[in-house]
């Protein structure tokens, strides 16, 4: 499983390892805790979600950010995991530039990207375990329960499909600071809205978001996906008929010869190395679609790739400071 396939990293199963839920090792303390900043006259919290509610007792002091981007939620509250899922990058940092500051010198246990042991998150003590990112299943909700508080995505978003905005508002009431949450959502909802105002090109313009060939068909991902709404919040809306093939899942595949339906006024690539991007510009299907033809084609890679795949309240404004400008070139012919 490579960097670019964001879709299919977000969909991978969650195994959990069932022995040992109860064991009495001490967390390591020096790992990270919440700060001061929270409010413990906002316990008890109640959060419903897709397999409940979850009630939080009191103000968290130790919470696992079981997500595969949970961390930069959790971070914009002065919080820092005690323990992270790692989902890409370097093996040994789960903090990317954009959340660098927030985190400062943490050093949270690194839990496996594929295989999360039960026993791992309960020698870590939490008071609170953050999976809005995670896809759990009930089982698996429902034993890691066992060990803490879980809170996943709302019932009414799928599994990867929970905006910013309301993961922002859901981790910031599991931490007691509701009034931060709507804060630092308005603060980054009003950066996007003056990027509209600076580009009126990218109103109402299509694109779809790909990457290289998965299993000999192109993979896309629907409106549904944080990916994609990044740039439906500043005016753009996914190419026709994506989101219809894709149905209830948050991306979908098309085949070769169905590869012109990833035709748009703009065709992002999701390229996390030089051999990935060589791959899809080698490709001569792909290079058929007339938006690769006529050069109406963006790679995203590098830091952008990354923030893209966080779509978070930390990693967005970098992302619209980065990227937007060499979407509007793009637009506009230059």
């Amino acid at each position: 499983m490579n960097r670019t396939r964001g879709a299919v990293l977000a969909g991978l199963s969650l195994s959990l390892v069932l022995s040992g839920c109860g064991s009495d090792d001490d967390g390591d303390g020096d790992s990270g805790g919440a700060s001061s900043s929270g409010s413990s006259s906002a316990f008890p919290v109640t959060i419903e979600h897709a397999y409940g509610e979850t009630e939080i007792p009191e103000e968290p002091q130790r919470v696992v950010s079981l997500g595969y981007t949970e961390q930069d939620a959790i971070l914009a509250f002065g919080v820092v995991p005690v323990g992270v899922r790692y989902a890409f990058g370097p093996e040994d940092d789960v903090f990317f530039p954009w959340a660098d500051e927030a985190a400062g010198d943490a050093e949270p246990e690194i839990l496996d990207r594929t295989e999360v042991s039960a026993e791992q998150i309960a020698a870590l003590e939490p008071d609170l375990i953050m999976a809005v990112t995670a896809g759990l299943t009930e089982d698996e909700y429902e034993t890691l329960s066992g060990i803490a508080p879980v809170v996943v995505q709302p019932a009414e978003f799928p599994a990867f499909g929970t905006p910013w905005q309301d993961q922002t508002l859901i981790t910031g009431r599991a931490l007691g600071q509701e009034e931060r949450a709507e804060e630092l959502v308005a603060e980054v909802e009003a950066q996007f809205e003056e990027v509209r105002a600076a580009h009126p090109e990218l109103e109402g313009k299509t694109l779809t978001l790909s990457g290289p060939a998965y299993e000999g068909e192109y993979p896309f991902h629907a409106s549904s996906d944080t990916r994609t709404q990044f740039f439906l919040d500043f005016g753009m809306v996914n190419a026709p008929g994506l989101d219809d093939i894709a149905g209830d899942e948050f991306y979908g595949t098309v085949s070769q010869e169905q590869a012109g339906l990833l035709d748009a006024d703009v065709l992002f690539w999701q390229s996390g190395s030089d051999a990935e991007r060589a791959e899809i510009e080698g490709d001569p299907i792909l290079g058929s679609i007339p938006a690769v033809a006529e050069e109406r084609d963006l790679f995203i890679e590098g830091s952008d790739y990354d923030a893209l795949q966080f779509s978070s309240v930390l990693s967005l404004p970098y992302l619209l400071e980065s990227f937007v400008p060499k979407i509007s070139e793009v637009v506009s012919g230059a």
